[in-house]
């Protein structure tokens, strides 16, 4: 562990965590320059969609000067134009009304019905059940390799991504929530299944636990022999890198790290970066020397996002920047099939225009990267090019995972279109009938 530099120190002493949600969105969007009548619309977005943020990325990322199109701001205030033009009036009128609070969520579940909320079969398919058939709350085991835990305590973030695919765990309907009620049965489901080799804690933000929380999910998972990897997705050291610096479990959290790491199981720290911006602060440069040194390792991934970061010098500039302070790129991961998707979500073939402009601008050792994936039903699918084969343009792609091990690795095409961006926009190519995944009709 170190000892913070005193640069560092001036940045964050003082600061407290402060959350900001809908009730302090008349102030701000009026601080970014919107008119009443905008304002009015993000507020009818915000009874949707589930809008946080904090006094860090607040004060010290966001540039007000040039809201509401920083891509900061962009990145964590809810758009006007984010949803149906219909469903905003509709929230508008009702707000504009008075209508009463029952009303107002009624309309709002009516609306997130329609926003696919839980993409990739992820009720239907990827919760595990015990031998007695009866489900386990707060896991999801797509793959046999990795098993996803949702803590209950950590179901919440430091700040809120307009583009989040889990947006359903943020809006208070209990019917749309993943998370575990007991860390026993947790356990018992990964002891029973030597398959499984790494957990992934997820949410929500695992890191908004205390360091006591974390430790009774984590601690028992070492005792384990068959589980090799412990991974943390976290968005934290983005949004809030005091956690791991000036907060008061700060140094207990990262011995906590360390154990892991003497266990002698890899400790991953897969954390989210979506713009160059959220790396600049001292702080977070600090926060990722103080996790590096326990052992762990970071690394870096995050969706391409339209008005955000569709730039591949963005990318490249964030590649070559976690880099050269130790951590590792990952993934540039495709928009998924739910909340906003229209609105946040880049053409397939602009995608990967985008991922090779980058690609092609950084060393050897930050292409370690993979994308632009996506993360639909039958797996992980990786958009590996465009080609012409036989006269006919055409999508080349392969599964990085997949529910089916068989598909893992093998190359597949689909017809080229530039209007799609999603993999179930895509047609099978060369005479095919059907996708690898799919049964052939009869």
């Amino acid at each position: 562990m170190s000892v913070m530099s005193n640069a560092a120190l001036a940045l964050s002493t003082g600061r407290r965590y402060r959350a900001f949600t809908t009730r302090h969105l008349e102030e701000l969007t009026t601080r970014a320059g919107l008119a009443a009548d905008e304002r009015l619309a993000v507020q009818a977005v915000a009874h949707v969609l589930p809008f946080r943020t904090n006094s860090y990325v607040v004060d010290e990322l966001i540039d007000w000067d040039a809201a509401p199109d920083d891509p900061i701001y962009r990145l964590v205030f809810p758009q006007a134009d984010m949803l149906p033009a219909e469903d905003v009036s509709r929230m508008v009128d009702l707000l504009r009304s008075g209508a009463p609070t029952l009303e107002l969520n009624a309309a709002a579940n009516q609306i997130r019905a329609k926003l696919n909320p839980h993409p990739a079969g992820q009720m239907e398919l990827n919760v595990p059940k015990l031998a007695n058939e009866e489900p386990v709350p707060g896991l999801q085991h797509k793959y046999k390799e990795t098993v996803l835990i949702f803590p209950k305590q950590g179901q919440t973030c430091h700040a809120y991504c307009t583009y989040c695919f889990r947006w359903a765990q943020f809006v208070g309907d209990a019917d749309l929530k993943f998370a575990s009620r007991e860390i026993a049965p947790l356990v018992e489901y990964i002891r029973s299944h030597p398959e499984v080799t790494n957990v992934l804690f997820t949410g929500g933000d695992p890191m908004i636990m205390s360091e006591a929380v974390l430790a009774k999910y984590i601690e028992p998972l070492l005792e384990i022999e068959h589980l090799e990897a412990i991974r943390i997705g976290t968005k934290a050291l983005a949004y809030w890198p005091q956690r791991f610096v000036t907060d008061a479990d700060a140094d207990d959290t990262l011995r906590l790290f360390e154990k892991v790491v003497a266990s002698g199981k890899s400790l991953a720290f897969m954390a989210h970066f979506s713009h160059p911006t959220e790396m600049v602060p001292e702080i977070v440069q600090e926060a990722v020397r103080r996790i590096r040194s326990t052992g762990a390792v970071i690394r870096t991934q995050a969706p391409l996002i339209r008005t955000i970061n569709d730039d591949p010098a963005i990318w490249e500039s964030m590649w070559r920047t976690h880099l050269r302070h130790g951590m590792v790129p990952y993934y540039m991961f495709v928009e998924r099939d739910t909340g906003p998707q229209d609105y946040f979500a880049v053409p397939l073939a602009q995608a990967y225009d985008i991922f090779r402009g980058a690609y092609q601008k950084v060393s050897g050792l930050a292409r370690t990267v993979r994308g632009p994936s996506m993360s639909a039903t039958p797996g992980k699918v990786c958009v590996d090019g465009v080609t012409e084969i036989a006269g006919e343009k055409v999508f080349v792609l392969h599964f990085i995972q997949s529910r089916d091990p068989e598909l893992v690795g093998k190359p597949f095409f689909a017809k080229y279109d530039e209007k799609a961006s999603w993999l179930f926009d895509l047609k099978p190519a060369l005479g095919a009938t059907h996708f690898p995944w799919e049964t052939p009709a009869t």
